[in-house]
């Protein structure tokens, strides 16, 4: 079998809830900043949960003409904010570069959850002729995101969509990071979006009883591994990442961020919402990503955990850690999710720009709202609260999980020759 070949990524793009490009959400990670307010989208004064991370002061106008703004979902226009952000960033030159062998690997939890709503509420509220947008089937779509990126630039290569709910996007970055090393694909541009802040998407939530109901101080809801924690809150946006294969990368001169050494993938096989209570899932795929990168639990200095602030699942996340890392005095562990909240699909690529930054700069971002660890988590791992953690960073690690079971764990590395 032919040798691996190495996979850097050599650009990020990010449109979140704490900042509209890259180097502002890093900036409010390493602060400590807040997400979360009351909800502008639609009116949620009946709601039980009445507040999420939204964009803020995000005009798609800015980036997108008019027609493209009508023609393309919310999910959409966040995905190609964000991939031209992470194209520029990377110094990517399209015309000079062989555009057959770079491709779009892109995800979604839900897709156009608001295209649905919207046409199916006018649907619900006519005389019952049918007067669908004739875009309806277009914008709604998953695949939709990758298949507008890859159109807008013209690359011809591997060009799909992900699904596998909260894992999604890490799922996508595994995909993007093994056809690269596979020789299958140059560059590709890869991650997630999610616009799903609607009365849709919020009511299904609270049907579950998933949401923080902390409508009273929505800036602390958030509060991963703590004893009062009541639910996740549900963020938007988008993360992209460009994984470029390294020679590549380095005959055009461009910048080198971190490296991807391994992926792992699993399931609980357990529940249809919740999570595996001693987090089995969780434990195969760090498993599976440390095997794949040829490393050792002792090897990685920081963990993006999942840790969304729900009862089971932050508990059962921590135990499947400790399972995997034993004591780990070197592991600082952080929940970013306590600052830009849950973004589903899009969450996993978002964590793991943070996991680049974290390499990059030797910043641990800080778990914020937590200040009484639950008994059953406290006192194990260093969970990096209230503040960050400055040290060298060689390893980190980003867990993504999702309904339905799924797992997914990446590793990058900080770079060096």
């Amino acid at each position: 079998m032919p040798a691996y070949k190495r996979v850097v990524i050599t650009g990020v793009g990010a449109l979140t809830p704490i900042g509209n490009d890259a180097a502002s959400f890093g900036r409010a990670l390493r602060a400590g900043v807040s997400g979360a307010a009351p909800i502008t989208h639609f009116d949620a004064s009946k709601f039980k949960t009445r507040f999420a991370c939204e964009l803020k002061g995000f005009d798609p106008l800015n980036f997108l003409d008019r027609q493209e703004v009508r023609k393309y979902d919310a999910f959409t226009q966040y995905a190609l904010v964000a991939a031209d952000e992470a194209i520029g960033h990377a110094q990517l030159d399209f015309a000079t570069l062989d555009r057959n062998r770079i491709g779009v690997i892109w995800g979604s939890g839900v897709g156009g959850l608001g295209t649905l709503q919207e046409q199916i509420t006018e649907f619900a509220h006519g005389d019952g002729t049918p007067r669908f947008n004739p875009f309806m089937g277009a914008k709604m779509i998953i695949d939709i995101a990758a298949g507008l990126i890859s159109i807008k630039y013209g690359l011809r290569g591997l060009n799909f969509a992900t699904v596998s709910a909260c894992a999604t996007s890490t799922t996508a970055l595994i995909d993007a990071f093994n056809y690269i090393r596979w020789g299958k694909a140059d560059v590709l541009i890869s991650g997630g979006s999610e616009a799903a802040i609607n009365e849709t998407g919020i009511g299904s939530y609270n049907a579950l009883r998933a949401l923080s109901t902390r409508n009273d101080d929505p800036a602390t809801a958030s509060r991963p591994f703590d004893v009062a924690r009541d639910g996740f809150v549900v963020g938007e946006g988008a993360g992209a990442l460009i994984l470029e294969e390294y020679e590549h990368a380095l005959r055009r001169g461009a910048p080198i961020l971190a490296e991807v050494v391994g992926g792992g993938m699993a399931a609980d096989a357990y529940h249809l919402t919740g999570t595996h209570p001693e987090g089995e899932g969780a434990y195969l795929s760090m498993l599976a990503a440390l095997d794949d990168a040829g490393l050792h639990a002792a090897q990685i200095d920081y963990l993006n955990a999942h840790a969304t602030s729900t009862g089971l699942g932050d508990a059962s996340e921590l135990k499947a850690i400790g399972r995997v890392f034993g004591p780990a005095p070197q592991l600082h562990i952080s929940a970013t999710k306590s600052m830009t909240g849950h973004l589903l699909g899009a969450a996993g690529a978002v964590e793991a720009i943070a996991c680049v930054q974290a390499v990059q700069h030797g910043v641990v971002p800080p778990t914020i709202n937590t200040t009484q660890p639950d008994p059953e988590i406290a006192g194990r791992l260093q969970l990096t609260l209230g503040q960050p953690a400055y040290r060298p960073i060689e390893y980190a690690m980003s867990n993504s999980f999702g309904f339905g079971g799924h797992t997914a764990t990446l590793i990058v590395k900080k770079f060096s020759e």
